[in-house]
This record gives C-alpha cells, sequence and structure tokens, in this order.
C-alpha cells in the first residue's frame, strides 16, 4: 500500500502550532540541532526528530561497531532482483530497526543513475534505468513509510559521480534531465509520496541544487506537487537567502548552519520574507505530525495499522540470493550436487567477506556470514578446502580480528575522563556524544590501547587513519610519532572515508598477544560546524609472495572436483568521497582465476564487488556468478546458489563493459569546475545500442537454473499479453522485460527502451501468462522547443525478452 496523504487532516495542527512559535522558534527549528537530529520545543509540543543514513541499514545516532545494524545487500544488488515487493519487504525490515534505534526519518534510498561504471557510488544506486530505478525505489520507500517512519530519496539531481562533488557544475540539458535524471524522482513522488527528499552537493546548469529555485520550488513543489521536506546534502547547503529563497527547509548538520540565528537576522534585515520561512516551517512541521512527534496530531501510520515485518536475517539472506546474478553457466556446472565430493574455495573476500561499500552507507553488523561459513555450514566436514589465492588488498584495513581494545579519554591532566570497550579499532564520535556523557571541551586525548593475538606469524604492518598528531607502538615499539594532515583540496570527508596510512610493520608470532597503543594527542576536529573525534588503527597481516599464495591455489583446484574462486573490490576501489580509476580487479586475482581455471575445466568464479569490473577471463571458466555487496547473510546466500536450494534471481540493472575504454560514457571528471554531459539522454544500453562495440554482458541480462520458452505475445492498444513456459526440470522464476521501439526509426529515440517488465514463476512444464499495461510515460519524450512533454503516436514493436539484446518475441501495436 502506498501511505494515504494525510495533509489536509494536520493542517489546522500544524497552522496552530506555527501560530505559537516567534522568529527566533522558526529559524532555529530548520537548523540541525546537531550531527543527526532537529530540536524539540516543548512549548508547542513538538519533539526532536532523529535521522540516520542508510540505505543497507540503519546505523542510529552514532556511527560505531558497539551499536550494531541488520546489514542488507547493496542497491545494486536489491535492483537486480527486479522485484519492487522484494524492495518494499527490505524497507519493512529498515523500518523495524529505525524503531528500535529511535529513528524517525532514514537517509535513503538513493536514486541517482549509473551515467558511467566508474562512479565512485555506483553501488549505492539501483541502474542506469530510470524506470527500473522508480520500480525499486518506490518499493523500498512504500516500504518504510508504510511502517510509519519517514523515507528520503536522495541526492536531487544528477549526482551521479564523486570527483569534485561539493563544487562540480553538471551542466545537463532539459531533455536528459526530465527524461533520465529526474524521472526517478518524478515517479517516486507521485506513486509512494516520499516525506523527505535530499538535496544534493552539485550544481546543476550554473545553480548549486541546495539552492535550486527552478528545480526545487518551481518543478519539484510547484508542478510536482510535492509536499515533503527538503534537507540539504551534510554541509551542501552553503548560503542563507539562497538555500531558503531556493527551496531547502533543513540545514544539516546543525547546530552552526546557514539557517538558525543567520536567518532570522537575514529576515529582520529584510532579506528574506518572514512568509518564505513559515512555509518552510509548515513542512517540518508537517513531517513532525506525519511521524507523529507532535502534540494533537495522529502519526500518519499508527503502530496497530503497521504491516508486521519480515524477520531481518531472513530477508537479508533471500534478497542476497535474489539478486545474485548467474552471468555464465558452461554445461551446467551450476548448481552443485549436495553430494560434491570436494570444493577448493579461493580468494581472500571467501574468508573475510566484502559485505558492503564504503563512506556513509557503512554500517556494522552483528554478524557476518562468509563464503567460507556458508559453505563449510551446509556441506560436510572435509569437502571444502580454503586457500587465499591472491590477496586483493593493497593498503591496510580497519584492524578487527585478534584484538582486544577500548578507548580511554583523558584531560590535559591525564585524568580518565571515560573509557569505553571497542569492537573495532575505530572511534568515530560527535562533540555531543562522548562516551560516558564526556565533556567534548575537556578532552585532551584519545588513546586506543589494547592487545592483539596474530593468527599468524611474520612481519605485521601497521597504520592509522584521521587527522592530527599520533603516537602508535606496537609490541613496545614505537613506529610513528607526528602529524597526520588533510591533503590540499582534498574531499572534505577523507578523513572519514579516505584510505589509511602504513606507519611500519612488526615481526609477531602466531597465538603470542602483544600491546597496541595508538594515542591521539589533537583529538578534536571539524568538518564545516561538525565537530567530533575520528580515527582508525589499521593493520595488515603477514602477506605471503603471490606466487606462492597462487601455486597452493592451483595445487588445490587441480585435485578437487570443483573450483569455486571469491574475487573482489576493496575500499580502495569502491567507497564514497572518489571516483573509480578503472574496472580492473586489484592485485593479481585476474592472473588466480587464469591459473585455477586452467587445471580445473569446472572452474566457477564469483564477483564480489558493487558495480562492474572488468573480466578477462571470462569465457576461461564454466560459470560466473555475481554477489554485489550482499550484505550480513551473503555467504548463507551464496551456499544456497551454489547448492541449487535457491536460484539466482538476479538479472542486471547496468550493462557490464568487456573493459573501461569500450564504455560510451567515461568522463566524471569536470573541466574547469564543469562536467558536461553531452551524451545526453543516451547512457547505459540506450548508448550501448549506438555504439560500434558489443558490452560484456547486456542490461537485464541473467540466467536460472531452468529453461523458458516465450511462446506468444499479443498487443492491444496499451495491452501486452504473454505466455511462456517452464521447459526445463526445475521450477523457476524469470524476469520478463519489455522494451519498446518505434517501427521507423527515430534519431531522437534509443533503439529501443524498457517500458515495463514482471517476474513470472512457474513448475516444470508449466505454462503461464502474463498481462501488462504499458504506461503512457512510455510514449513520451520531453520537447526542448515547448518545453513540455509530447506524446508521441504511431506504431510500435513491443519486444519480450530476457535482457535488452536477448528479445525472444514481439508484437506491433498503434497508439493513438
Amino acid at each position: 500500500m502506498t501511505v494515504s496523504d494525510t495533509t489536509t487532516g494536520y493542517s489546522a495542527i500544524v497552522e496552530s502550532a506555527l501560530a505559537a512559535l516567534d522568529l527566533d522558534d522558526k529559524a532555529a527549528l530548520l537548523a540541525g540541532q546537531d550531527l543527526w537530529s532537529l530540536r524539540a520545543l516543548p512549548k508547542i509540543g513538538l519533539r526532536s526528530l532523529v535521522m540516520s543514513d542508510g540505505p543497507v541499514g540503519v546505523r542510529g545516532g552514532g556511527w560505531s561497531a558497539d551499536d550494531p545494524s541488520l546489514t542488507l545487500p547493496s542497491p545494486t544488488a536489491l535492483a537486480a532482483t527486479w522485484d519492487p515487493e522484494l524492495a518494499r519487504r527490505a524497507g519493512q525490515v529498515l523500518a523495524a530497526e529505525a524503531h528500535r534505534k529511535g529513528v524517525h526519518m532514514l537517509l535513503a534510498p538513493t536514486i541517482n543513475l549509473h551515467r558511467s561504471p566508474v562512479g565512485g557510488r555506483h553501488f549505492e544506486a539501483y541502474s542506469e534505468d530510470p524506470l527500473l530505478t522508480a520500480a525499486i525505489g518506490a518499493g523500498y520507500v512504500t516500504g518504510v513509510q508504510e511502517c510509519g517512519v519517514a523515507a528520503t530519496i536522495k541526492h536531487f539531481v544528477a549526482n551521479d559521480a564523486e570527483t569534485q562533488r561539493f563544487t562540480v557544475n553538471n551542466e545537463v540539458s532539459e531533455r536528459a534531465l526530465r527524461e533520465l535524471y529526474l524521472a526517478p524522482f518524478e515517479e517516486i513522488i507521485a506513486t509512494a509520496r516520499p516525506w523527505a527528499l535530499m538535496s544534493a552537493y552539485n550544481g546543476v546548469n550554473g545553480v548549486t541544487m541546495t539552492e535550486n529555485g527552478a528545480l526545487q520550488v518551481d518543478l519539484l513543489r510547484r508542478e510536482w506537487g510535492y509536499d515533503g521536506v527538503v534537507v540539504s546534502d551534510w554541509l551542501a547547503a552553503r548560503d542563507t537567502v539562497g538555500a531558503v529563497v531556493g527551496g531547502t527547509d533543513i540545514a544539516m548538520p546543525g547546530p552552526y548552519t546557514v539557517f538558525g540565528a543567520a536567518l532570522a537576522l537575514a529576515v529582520r534585515e529584510g532579506r528574506v520574507a518572514e512568509a518564505t520561512v513559515d512555509d518552510a516551517v509548515r513542512r517540518v512541521l508537517l513531517l513532525a505530525a506525519r511521524l507523529g512527534l507532535l502534540d494533537g496530531a495522529e502519526p500518519a501510520v499508527a503502530g496497530a495499522a503497521r504491516p508486521t515485518p519480515p524477520d531481518g536475517i531472513e530477508t537479508a539472506r533471500e534478497l542476497a540470493a535474489r539478486s545474485m546474478v548467474l552471468l555464465r553457466n558452461e554445461n551446467r556446472v551450476l548448481p552443485l550436487s549436495d553430494r560434491v565430493g570436494s570444493i577448493a574455495l579461493i580468494g581472500s573476500a571467501a574468508r573475510d567477506a566484502r559485505v558492503l561499500g564504503g563512506g556513509s552507507a557503512t554500517v556494522f553488523p552483528a554478524r557476518v556470514v562468509s563464503p567460507l561459513d556458508g559453505l563449510r555450514a551446509a556441506l560436510p566436514e572435509g569437502v571444502v578446502t580454503y586457500t587465499v589465492g591472491a590477496d586483493p588488498n593493497q593498503g591496510l584495513e580497519l584492524a578487527g580480528g585478534g584484538f582486544d581494545l577500548r578507548a580511554i579519554l583523558r584531560d590535559a591532566e591525564g585524568w580518565v575522563l571515560a573509557e569505553q570497550p571497542l569492537t573495532v579499532a575505530r572511534v568515530r564520535w560527535t562533540d555531543n556524544a562522548l562516551p560516558g556523557g564526556a565533556d567534548y571541551d575537556a578532552v585532551a586525548s584519545v588513546e586506543i590501547v589494547g592487545t592483539f593475538t596474530p593468527r599468524e606469524s611474520g612481519p605485521h604492518e601497521f597504520g592509522l587513519g584521521g587527522l592530527g598528531a599520533f603516537r602508535l607502538a606496537v609490541a613496545d615499539r614505537e613506529l610513528f610519532d607526528g602529524v597526520h594532515e588533510l591533503p590540499e583540496h582534498a574531499d572534505p570527508f577523507e578523513a572519514l572515508t579516505g584510505p589509511p596510512t602504513p606507519h611500519g610493520s612488526v615481526m609477531l608470532t602466531a597465538g603470542e598477544p602483544v600491546p597496541v597503543s595508538l594515542l591521539n594527542t589533537t583529538p578534536q576536529g571539524a568538518i564545516g560546524p561538525i565537530r567530533g573525534i575520528s580515527f582508525t588503527l589499521a593493520m595488515r597481516e603477514p602477506r605471503l609472495d603471490d606466487d606462492t599464495l597462487i601455486e597452493e591455489a592451483v595445487a588445490a583446484a587441480a585435485v578437487a572436483d570443483i573450483a569455486v574462486v571469491v574475487v573482489a573490490t576493496t575500499t580502495a576501489q569502491e567507497s564514497e568521497g572518489f571516483d573509480r580509476a578503472d574496472l580492473r580487479l586489484p592485485g593479481r586475482q585476474d592472473e588466480l582465476v587464469t591459473r585455477v581455471a586452467a587445471v580445473n575445466p569446472r572452474t566457477v568464479v564469483v564477483v564480489n564487488s558493487g558495480s562492474p569490473v572488468e573480466m578477462p577471463w571470462r569465457d576461461e571458466v564454466s560459470a560466473i556468478l555475481l554477489s554485489w555487496f550482499p550484505g550480513q547473510e551473503g555467504g548463507a546466500a551464496l551456499a544456497d546458489v551454489l547448492l541449487g536450494r535457491t536460484e539466482p534471481g538476479g538479472r542486471l540493472p547496468t550493462t557490464w563493459p568487456v573493459r573501461l575504454a569500450d564504455a560510451p560514457v567515461r568522463e566524471v571528471t569536470p573541466e574547469d569546475g564543469v562536467l558536461r554531459y553531452d551524451e545526453g539522454i543516451f547512457i547505459g544500453y540506450r548508448a550501448w545500442q549506438r555504439h560500434d562495440i558489443a558490452p560484456a554482458y547486456p542490461f537485464g541480462h541473467g540466467l536460472g537454473y531452468t529453461d523458458w520458452h516465450y511462446e506468444s505475445i499479443e498487443t492491444s492498444d496499451r495491452t501486452v499479453r504473454i505466455r511462456l513456459r517452464n521447459t526445463g526440470s526445475r521450477p523457476g522464476r524469470e524476469v520478463v522485460q519489455i522494451y519498446l521501439a518505434p517501427s521507423e526509426p527515430d534519431d531522437r529515440r534509443p533503439r529501443n527502451w524498457l517500458a515495463d517488465f514482471t517476474v513470472a514463476a512457474a513448475e516444470p512444464g508449466e505454462t503461464t501468462e502474463l498481462t501488462l499495461t504499458l504506461p503512457d510515460r512510455a510514449f513520451r519524450i520531453w520537447d526542448e522547443t515547448s518545453g513540455a512533454w509530447q506524446f508521441v503516436p504511431g506504431r510500435y514493436r513491443v519486444h519480450a525478452g530476457r535482457s535488452n539484446t536477448d528479445l525472444r518475441i514481439s508484437a506491433v501495436t498503434d497508439i493513438v
């Protein structure tokens, strides 16, 4: 269901509350109280509203592994299910997590597009196609909000890359904006009615988005009728008058923003009309009313009316399995038999799973099921052997296993202000949320201290991440005593998201604990108005010679019935704050796959990444399975899929190139501060259709464990009827994709475009019939001359198939 519009019912309550506020109250309400919340105003019965990052979990008010979060698969994985109903269930699970953590507003989903495969937050967005993005996003928003939590669609708009993201001006044609980048926002607002929207850092056509009245006022509110709040991305609001006049309602984070006292002053000086402030306050109060945070207002979804959320762990496992995309399956090597004699499991990521992308999307699961864990739990003892094969981690990683650590906060005299146990070697606290309620201004040093028990003997490399003056010592040996500073022109959030710096190695013996200390003597820091303490202890275990590791893996694969190689990207390739330099797998993983495939003809490769990677060995292996960033239950889901207990249900939500050089759209680096979207509407498969080079795997591609025969298609105006039959020996699911093509070539439009899709299920030999109604939007283009949508009647060919290039049957329909 879509939560019904309750604006009218709240009008009198909101107006009464607004009338009781003076200018200072109103201006303060539009500025964040701190990093994650808005202030309470007891005199009108308004309680504090708490926000939290998503989209794969609900982090809550902190940023610490001490407050774990259920961790679902990445947004690319969710989109790969092509299942809006499953996205809705994911939203319900996350809403339950939000209630558990006292969060009212989830800062998700991200519905920007995969314009280029090198986009750094590619894993955090759904697809290259606006229709698929809108369908999955609407399902997610509906699931969150029908459980009484506000969803926030972001980042409005054209926030499709990370390079110079705070300052870049993206030049985008009106048609490309309307047909591609704005389209998912428009559809989700129309169908799921989100209560919040986040304004992006970047500018569009010369105006920064937090001040872009043409898009945030004229289009978003007046044309589309959006009645929710617009919250700035963190630190995106830079000008008081520009932001409030340009349609921004909330400037985050607080308390030092361009709103608050600065906004009250602007009103008193006549630079901003108080009526403009009142409109913003009305929207904030409406949000509070919908959430049940304003006296006299019943929440839009009362507790008794909320659906019972599905089990979180079961949903995480199902979603991961349903999202996995089987790209290749020669000689039906998959699924494996439960009675398989031996499996050589190979790859660093098979043991130390990467379950989510880096940056503000990071949450901390209470547990992680790795591929090694999942397969060993599913099979008899001794079936699965494990070797590293090749280490993709070229740098240090957050110190975790084997460490017993705590953080100690001290004042200038050395007195202990507070202590806190650490589950991972990172501290990340805001100024008003220190352990033990410690006074931020009194903290003179913070030390991560404890012991480390190695699991391997040899040289262990240590380092740190963060800014300030540090002393690092391991096994009573000082490795560093100096200052870390942010490089000039770096992303302001690099201190939080950037890779750690190595500072030396120590010879350690397996099983023998050693003392560890990382002391920060200038712990207080700020990013703009955000004050806090954040730094990290990092480590790298002894690294054997890659030649030795690969030889061990090859030897194991040569004597096994099946070789399963897990290859992966790292946080150095996929994270917030930077775009990708290439699509290659790090380290010698490509060589590893080639060597293993040469000795075992039944080699299965599992690709653990959030976005496309080059696979030069793709024709040398028997099977390729994409696991994306699969969330905390990924290893269990992988075992389900490999052993055939669950069919891999995923289809590609974006095109995968053979190599980066082949991709039609690669440029994400601005020139003189400007990034020109010169390709217009031709991104993703729309661009590949006009390209002389074929991709490795097209949009929509994915195999299952059974076969389907598309028997017939009939059309009548916008109605499409399809009959297909499961001709295989197993039950299965098929994502039926509908593409439209004009009967006569039309250079204004792609060769064909996704118009609708649905999921069919059938038992072996069973026939199923589907009826779809093509939406009006599928026949519209934006006419830049008239500045309006143009309906294009005529004869269209309606294709049904398994991908953008595997179109099985078609029929003609006349649209008038």
